[in-house]
């Protein structure tokens, strides 16, 4: 996320996929020399490691169809894992047979309960921010995890945009301060 709150610059779609500017928010994945995570994509710096080694470590990840269709389904095969998108119609491609992809049409709860099937215990990541706001508001969200890139996008995708209803508190947890990128981990208040 840029100081700003964006998660994306201005314009992302299939074409840009993170927006104007975007690409800064991640350099920091690919500023390292060793790699960390299923591929040559995820060589974060020394510091980073550790934090991103937890985070591809989750057991199932949930997004939205926007991301989705942005990140072009990753090719039927998320870096974190198994994953559902939610979503309102059918995607051609990227989930079902095949895949680590399954499109979930009857809701939040309902993606949750079939990546926690798959999950077996271990954390299920949420990986768009409409998506993060729609678990946080239902009180179904237990972290919030921001990887915070000193830069200003001044627009674009925001993190959790018209957050709307009760005030949401946090608890810190964890602060990795590493080359370009700060890592925040904080735990939901309930």
């Amino acid at each position: 996320m840029s100081l700003d709150g964006y998660v994306a610059g201005p314009h992302d779609g299939p074409n840009n996929p993170l927006g104007d500017g975007g690409r800064k928010l991640f350099e920091w994945w690919i500023a390292g020399n060793r790699r960390v995570g299923p591929d040559d994509r995820f060589k974060p710096p020394d510091r980073s490691a550790p934090f991103v080694r937890k985070m591809l470590a989750c057991g199932a990840v949930i997004v939205g169809r926007r991301t989705f269709d942005i990140a072009q389904g990753w090719g039927g095969h998320h870096p974190g894992g198994p994953f559902f998108v939610l979503t309102h119609r059918m995607p051609d491609k990227w989930v079902g047979p095949g895949t680590d992809g399954v499109a979930v049409t009857d809701g939040i709860e309902s993606a949750l309960a079939q990546a926690r099937e798959v999950a077996l215990g271990r954390n299920i990541a949420i990986g768009s921010a409409d998506v993060a706001k729609q678990y946080l508001r239902a009180g179904l969200l237990d972290e919030v995890q921001v990887n915070l890139v000193p830069t200003i996008l001044g627009g674009g995708v925001r993190f959790f945009p018209d957050l709307a209803g009760p005030r949401v508190e946090l608890e810190w947890l964890q602060v990795v301060a590493s080359d370009g990128v700060t890592h925040l981990r904080y735990r939901v208040v309930k």
